[in-house]
């Protein structure tokens, strides 16, 4: 009898391991997953160092640790004055990938531009941002270059074009966005080049009952145009990342990795604020992210912060 009874409650035991296992082991196998990928960079965090010494910059970036960078535009240029070929080979000399660009999706006006201010603070970054290039050179842009910037991307070997940001304040800018973004997703297509776009926080304001981000995502090919989800700003704009993979799974290949300081909601080193990086990694599957990419808009230490966050996301990935 008592051997009887050992096997029904060893057999049980096994049947509710049975059960609880391949969901530990998911999650563990998720969680590996995310330690094994590099930690990726957006140059945009780094302010003027890449402009004024970007070999130098970029030696310091792999020292720290970084795999993956991202690039931004600059007051020389999208690719900080050099071409495509050779932002590249630098990248790869400094032993790292240069893996995705940033590049404008429209020529903003001021007023546009400032549209995107939802706090006084953020009025001041934006103002401080459009004196700082308002003497560089005018930049490729996707509404009016978006074949010349395709190009670049291929010539520069990256795998991802992201359109940083683009009007999208009104109805009729909105319908413009998915009309630039099926157009470039096409001809990124053709050159080996997956297309993706970037939000910001008024992605989520309801604009003559759309929401920008649902009528972009949902009015354009989701195998042409991928999203780059900034997890600061999603979360800033009270979303929930996790709820955003579930209403587009797999279409979330990029992500910034940004925080949100406690006290005004500004961005800060990883780790430091508000948003729930674990949350977001368990679901990386979900989401179909690839790569991901540190930023901290207005670093004021940018080598000191982008080291701190390396090391806090290195230490919660282990």
């Amino acid at each position: 009898m008592s051997t009887r009874r050992k096997f029904l409650q060893q057999s049980a035991a096994a049947a509710v391991a049975g059960m609880l296992l391949p969901g530990l082991t998911r999650a563990h196998s998720l969680f590996s997953a995310n330690a094994s990928m590099p930690i990726g960079l957006q140059l945009y965090t780094l302010g003027d160092l890449m402009t004024n010494d970007a070999k130098g910059t970029l030696q310091q970036l792999a020292k720290i640790g970084y795999k993956e960078l991202e690039s931004a535009g600059s007051q020389k240029g999208n690719f900080y004055g050099y071409k495509p070929k050779e932002f590249a080979a630098m990248v790869k000399d400094a032993g790292m990938t240069w893996r995705s660009a940033h590049v404008g999706g429209a020529a903003f006006t001021m007023a546009q531009v400032m549209k995107m201010a939802k706090t006084a603070e953020d009025s001041v970054r934006i103002q401080k941002m459009m004196e700082k290039y308002k003497d560089a050179p005018k930049s490729m842009n996707l509404t009016e270059n978006y074949q010349e910037l395709a190009d670049a991307a291929a010539e520069g070997g990256i795998s991802y074009l992201v359109c940083s940001s683009i009007p999208v304040s009104t109805m009729a800018e909105m319908k413009t966005a998915v009309e630039v973004f099926s157009k470039t997703g096409e001809t990124c297509k053709k050159n080996g080049v997956q297309f993706a776009y970037h939000n910001h926080q008024t992605e989520f304001d309801t604009i003559e009952g759309q929401r920008p981000f649902d009528y972009i995502l949902n009015n354009t090919d989701k195998e042409l145009v991928k999203m780059e989800l900034d997890l600061a700003w999603a979360t800033k704009a009270k979303q929930d990342p996790v709820e955003l993979f579930k209403l587009h799974p797999g279409r979330f290949p990029l992500w910034h990795v940004k925080d949100l300081d406690k006290v005004n909601m500004n961005p800060a080193e990883v780790g430091t604020g508000v948003v729930d990086f674990k949350h977001a990694f368990d679901n990386a599957k979900l989401s179909g992210m690839k790569y991901f990419f540190v930023e901290q808009d207005g670093a004021p230490q940018p080598i000191q912060n982008v080291t701190n966050s390396y090391n806090y996301l290195k230490k919660m990935l282990a």
